[in-house]
């Protein structure tokens, strides 16, 4: 499954919620939610513990708009909007946290 946030963890916990309940898969970062994929963010943590069970990928162009791109986690795969449309074809079911 494709796991896509896009809130700011310091604004709601829909980062946290993805991460508890997705069994497997794919999470994708985009709008504010790119921010918990920067290291020395206060989502970094979790994202850290995302990727123990989840492949996650952080939108470039979200990242490069709000000028964090070179702060990006190892181990966080940057992905473009074709990227971005890979993963949605890649994955059979979706599911946007709100």
């Amino acid at each position: 499954m494709l796991h896509i946030v896009n809130k700011s963890p310091l604004e709601k916990p829909t980062l946290d919620s993805a991460v508890r309940l997705a069994a497997g898969g794919t999470l994708l970062l985009i709008e504010d939610a790119v921010y918990a994929a920067t290291r020395g963010n206060a989502g970094e943590a979790k994202v850290r513990q995302a990727m123990a069970k989840l492949k996650v990928c952080a939108l470039m162009p979200d990242l490069q708009a709000r000028g964090v791109a070179d702060r990006l986690i190892d181990g966080v795969a940057a992905v473009d909007y074709d990227g971005f449309v890979d993963l949605v074809v890649e994955h059979k079911n979706c599911q946007s946290w709100l």
